[in-house]
């Protein structure tokens, strides 16, 4: 199976960069890099109200993302603390 292309909205960019710990920020790549290969791992979770929205805990941090199959390409929408990010 071919991987998805991974597209970074420049605002999640941002909240990568606004994550205090570099361990956490090193583990939120890697695991947005393994959803290239996998675009719903175990663990993830469709989000309700949306057809190809998704959500992805790592630790106490939130991945959202967009999924099109058709396009084979991954959206990261927004990245943030589990008390923060679906405000």
């Amino acid at each position: 199976m071919a991987d998805y292309k991974l597209l970074l909205k420049a605002s999640a960019a941002k909240e990568i960069d606004a994550v205090d710990s570099k361990a956490d920020r090193r583990r939120i790549v890697e695991r947005i890099g393994a959803l290239r290969s996998d675009p719903r791992p175990h663990g993830s979770e469709k989000l309700a109200g949306y057809d190809d929205r998704y959500r992805l805990r790592q630790g106490n941090y939130r991945i959202i993302y967009l999924v099109d199959d058709a396009r084979r390409e991954l959206t990261i929408f927004k990245i943030g603390h589990r008390r923060e990010v679906y405000r």
